[in-house]
């Protein structure tokens, strides 16, 4: 059987063939719900959801791209392997407010109707030509892309 097998602190990937009488010890992963405190020189705070005397402090490169949607009292999971955290997990939709988007303006739909905006991370996300400046909408963080307006 021909497996791709990910290295959990480094995230490359390589590929391994096992024959059938093999076997292969699986990674014990933990989760722990967190809070989302604050960013500062590239290290980004958290503290447990129900102790915030209790802080944790990640890199950038654990954080990865996730950063682009962390906002202050985010509630995320943090990845732990051999007590070591080794990632965060995101919500799968969170909400964001619309900081800067251009008027949208009829009659451009070759594009499929769509138009930039910045979120408040400071992310930008292809909207639908009718979302505007200061708007909340709710965003798929596994794809990176608008789900729908929250009212």
């Amino acid at each position: 059987m021909q497996t791709k097998l990910r290295n959990l602190r480094t995230g490359t990937t390589l590929q391994k063939t096992f024959h059938g009488r093999e076997e292969a010890e699986e990674a014990e992963i933990e989760k722990m719900s967190a809070t989302f405190v604050y960013t500062h020189r590239g290290k980004y705070v958290f503290h447990e959801k129900d102790n915030p005397a209790k802080r944790l402090t990640l890199k950038e490169e654990q954080v990865g791209e996730k950063k682009d949607y962390l906002i202050e009292e985010s509630l995320v999971s943090l990845i732990f392997f051999k007590e070591e955290i080794i990632g965060i997990s995101l919500p799968v939709k969170m909400e964001f407010q619309i900081k800067e988007a251009p008027p949208g303006v009829r009659g451009n739909t070759a594009e499929g109707g769509t138009k930039t905006a910045v979120m408040e991370t400071g992310k930008e996300i292809e909207v639908p030509l009718f979302v505007e400046a200061g708007e909340k909408i709710e965003v798929n963080t596994e794809t990176g892309k608008y789900a729908r307006r929250v009212d």
